[in-house]
């Protein structure tokens, strides 16, 4: 059984994992679940001083990530690789070189994303928010209306340099990342990541394997047992 590390993407926290912790912990594994920085002015690289601070705390994990989290868990990776087993991207933004979130929210496979479409972002250092109509809409629309009243007004909002600064390969670690395996878990109705670019990136990036869940882009919630039993899968394959 492995030591898994989840990272949750934006507007979450370390509440969206709850669902899934009684199914991973049952058959096994050491899981733990982080809330990420996010006062105004945070960037991607307090997000993953973060994931390295937990990394550092236990063995080599199993470090998974969803949505936006997908960006910090590649750069974490990138930063201290021997302190990661493989990266499980859970409907998650996988970047490269030099790209950033948003950089992948302008490829034509992204067109359609409710996200971007929804999004207001104000202040400075910018925040970014989601009504919750928009994300009832974007985010949960395979839930039931219950999980997606429980989930709705725990969201929070969201600072915009995460999504802004661009994945930084580190020379001195290239080989040992390049090495990582990297799997990734596919939501077939996702209104935030659209398939096609989900597709495009867990097929640039070399995942193997790929899971499918048809569902949306909350499978936590929607389809917990299905994503329990991928993630089980993805973090046992040798």
């Amino acid at each position: 059984m492995a030591r898994m590390v989840l990272v949750h993407g934006a507007f979450g926290g370390a509440w969206q994992w709850e669902p899934v912790l009684p199914g991973l912990l049952l058959v096994g594994h050491e899981v733990e679940a982080l809330d990420l920085p996010r006062d105004p002015g945070t960037s991607l690289d307090d997000c993953v001083d973060r994931v390295c601070e937990v990394l550092a705390a236990g063995p080599p994990a199993v470090l998974v990530g969803h949505s936006m989290g997908g960006m910090v868990i590649t750069q974490a990776a990138a930063r201290t690789p021997e302190q990661v087993v493989a990266l499980v991207y859970t409907c998650a933004f996988i970047p490269g070189d030099g790209e950033s979130l948003l950089d992948l929210t302008h490829y034509p496979e992204a067109a359609g994303d409710l996200i971007q479409a929804n999004l207001v972002v104000e202040g400075e250092p910018p925040m970014s928010t989601l009504s919750d109509a928009a994300a009832r809409e974007a985010i949960y629309n395979c839930c039931t209306d219950e999980q997606a009243a429980w989930a709705l007004p725990r969201r929070g909002s969201q600072p915009v340099g995460p999504m802004a600064q661009p994945f930084a390969p580190q020379p001195s670690t290239a080989e040992a990342f390049r090495a990582l395996p990297r799997r990734y878990v596919t939501t077939l109705q996702d209104r935030c990541i659209r398939p096609p670019l989900q597709r495009l990136m867990f097929e640039r990036a070399g995942c193997d394997p790929v899971v499918e869940i048809d569902t949306d882009h909350a499978p936590y919630l929607s389809r917990t047992d299905e994503l329990v039993g991928a993630l089980d899968r993805l973090a046992s394959v040798s």
